[in-house]
């Protein structure tokens, strides 16, 4: 019961979702092309990626100094049931939709440099 607790409480916050939402969309992104595409401080990001990863929802790869995140390759069942619902859901968010433009205009020019 804990697990599931833990499972839905990673969710409670916006910005988790959103960026389930860009890795969805995206596959893989680096720590610092979610802080340019959310606009918020390196901390804030982390820590929210923190959370998601701690729930079972992300992995993580070093390459060098960045790190890049992605979802979990082989979800739980409780996430597999779930993945579809959040994009469904998401995509239907104006702020999603904004940050997928945003994520757009990042493939032109990393911001990893």
């Amino acid at each position: 019961m804990q697990e599931l607790t833990s499972i839905f409480q990673s969710l409670e916050e916006e910005i988790r979702l959103r960026i389930l939402a860009l890795l969805m969309e995206a596959g893989e992104l680096c720590v610092c092309d979610l802080i340019a595409v959310l606009q918020l401080p390196q901390s804030t990001v982390s820590r929210h990626l923190s959370h998601l990863k701690n729930a079972g929802w992300l992995q993580d790869r070093r390459v060098g100094i960045w790190i890049y995140y992605s979802i979990v390759k082989q979800p739980g069942p409780v996430h597999q049931s779930l993945l579809p619902t959040i994009r469904y859901f998401s995509q239907q968010q104006e702020i999603v939709r904004l940050d997928s433009e945003n994520l757009k205009g990042l493939a032109k020019g990393r911001s990893c440099a």
